[in-house]
């Protein structure tokens, strides 16, 4: 197949930070991020995305953990309920790292185009 037949493949780029051999910044906890930001609830954004309870909560943990202030603010749940915010250090943290991933992509754009170009066609149809 010529390239002006190759069909046009979705490619995305998932970034994946170490730090160490411990730590690691990836595209799930900047979505979880993302969600407790938007839901004031790190219970509800690890629903939303099919996580349970306990694993949103240590991935939260580990994050607060990793970086100089905590990235998230939480108050425990109860009569007047709970809720989460991500702090000044959380939101600088989540716009770097999103801010790394466009930056990758941009620069990675020819390569990524190149590479598209040798692709035979997917086994799903697209």
């Amino acid at each position: 197949m010529s390239t002006a037949e190759q069909p046009d493949l979705p490619a995305r780029l998932r970034i994946r930070i170490h730090f160490g051999d411990s730590w690691m910044m990836g595209p799930g906890k900047a979505e979880l991020l993302e969600r407790i930001a938007r839901t004031g609830s790190i219970a509800a954004a690890g629903r939303e995305m099919g996580m349970s309870y306990k694993r949103a909560w240590m991935l939260t943990e580990t994050l607060n953990a990793m970086f100089q202030a905590p990235l998230v603010d939480s108050t425990r749940g109860g009569p007047g309920g709970g809720g989460a915010v991500l702090t000044k250090t959380g939101q600088q943290v989540l716009a770097q790292y999103r801010a790394f991933e466009s930056q990758a992509a941009l620069a990675g754009a020819e390569a990524l185009a190149a590479l598209k170009t040798l692709m035979r066609d997917s086994p799903d149809g697209t």
